[in-house]
């Protein structure tokens, strides 16, 4: 299934909910966009994972992108309802310590307020 991207707001927090593949080639280029469009109005910003059904190489270099130019922006990016296959991949690579993941959406939202 190819790569679907909605947004909506919870608390005043961005949350993109990802459903389908995350893999190299339009998928991760409509990702790439989607966020970069969202982080120049917003500085935190939830990516729900939990229709997410496979992530490649590329699709992981992607994330890992995404989370260096919002820090090097004073952003942040959290990892929200990351699913069994994407949670294994993360480990494996060792990429679950670089991110912050939730297991919710509505936890990942409450830790900017709690950070701030």
């Amino acid at each position: 299934m190819q790569l679907k991207l909605g947004t909506h707001t919870v608390d005043g927090i961005q949350v993109l909910d990802c459903n389908g593949r995350i893999v190299f080639g339009e998928e991760t280029a409509l990702l790439r966009d989607t966020v970069k469009e969202m982080m120049a109005a917003h500085k935190s910003l939830v990516l729900n994972l939990g229709g997410v059904t496979y992530i490649d190489s590329g699709g992981l270099g992607m994330l890992v992108s995404i989370y260096v130019s919002a820090r090097n922006a004073g952003a942040s990016i959290k990892l929200a309802r990351v699913t069994q296959r994407v949670g294994d991949v993360l480990q494996v690579t060792k990429l679950l310590t670089v991110f912050d993941t939730y297991e919710t959406e509505e936890q990942a939202v409450k830790s900017f307020k709690t950070a701030a």
